[in-house]
């Protein structure tokens, strides 16, 4: 397998000093955009090719991003005060699907996945995101067969407290170990168990088998979620000392403050990450008391366009 032996930099490798400041990752959202695309029926919600093709051009800055520069993009802003939540989904779904092509969240077909509280439990076999517990740094998807390439996030209301985004690049991790444990990187590029909380059907594994790094010569491939890898290795193979070291470097290094950038997604913005090289952290929230004022945010999964089913 081939592995990535030389540290790359900033924009890929960025870290907290070199990632830029928030006006640097902010893309604007005309109103002329917003209009056009939050026109439709309630049930609407894909546009059409010359819709996309009208507006292809002003968003291939967030795509640049996405796959050139820092690997992560912030949409300011689907103004949610004059719009209903229909309506803003909508103009969220069609800028998805100007930047990729939407795919399954769940086993379940869910396309718009709702990001909010639900009062059920990691340990129970929940997803992290229907919890209010920090989700650790992670890359999504990582127990799927074919993982999403971008990660789409609408903030629609906040927490009363918490909930703040941290994202930090694979490549500035990649880096560190190699200078820092190089070791380590070898076992990395080496198969892992992953459990899928419960994501497959009748006749498929139970557990995800794939390394945490992937190289292709050109891009860096990701798959990270630290409390899945031991939950899958506590139902298949134990972890080896030498994983569990592993495994603990990259737990300090993503750590880390000087590694990640960090800020807190407002009502009406997006963000899209590239899910290849972009691992990211929601830390602990405490919600409002009210229900209609609790956290809420609808993901996105994308596949880039013009790519393949394979992964990787």
């Amino acid at each position: 397998m081939s592995k990535l032996l030389e540290p790359i930099g900033a924009p890929r490798g960025w870290t907290a000093v070199t990632a830029g400041t928030l006006s640097d990752w902010t893309f604007p959202v005309q109103p002329a955009l917003v209009d056009a695309y939050a026109s439709g029926t309630a049930d609407e919600l894909d546009a059409s090719r010359e819709l996309i093709a009208d507006w292809e051009e002003s968003l291939s800055p967030v795509r640049r991003a996405l796959d050139s520069e820092t690997g992560f993009a912030l949409l300011d802003r689907v103004p949610i005060e004059d719009l209903t939540e229909a309506e803003a989904k909508r103009v969220y779904w069609r800028v998805g699907q100007t930047l990729g092509t939407p795919i399954e969240q769940n086993i379940q077909g869910t396309m718009l996945y709702d990001v909010r509280d639900t009062g059920q439990d990691v340990s129970g076999g929940a997803r992290f995101s229907v919890t209010n517990a920090e989700s650790s740094f992670h890359t999504d998807a990582a127990f799927a067969d074919t993982p999403p390439e971008y990660v789409g996030l609408l903030s629609l209301k906040t927490a009363m407290t918490g909930g703040a985004s941290q994202l930090v690049s694979a490549y500035a991790l990649h880096n560190a170990l190699l200078e820092e444990a190089p070791e380590a990187v070898d076992l990395l590029y080496e198969s892992f168990l992953f459990d899928r909380r419960g994501q497959f059907r009748e006749g498929e594994p139970e557990l995800m088998v794939a390394p945490v790094f992937r190289w292709d010569g050109e891009e860096l491939d990701t798959r990270y979620l630290h409390y899945y890898i031991t939950e899958g290795h506590r139902s298949g193979d134990p972890l080896t000392s030498q994983q569990e070291d592993a495994l603990e470097e990259v737990v300090e290094i993503v750590s880390r403050p000087d590694m990640r950038v960090e800020f807190t997604l407002e009502p009406g913005q997006m963000m899209f990450t590239n899910n290849h090289w972009i691992l990211h952290n929601r830390t602990a929230f405490e919600d409002h008391p009210e229900p209609d004022r609790r956290r809420h945010c609808v993901r996105l999964w994308l596949k880039r366009q013009g790519t393949t089913d394979e992964h990787g």
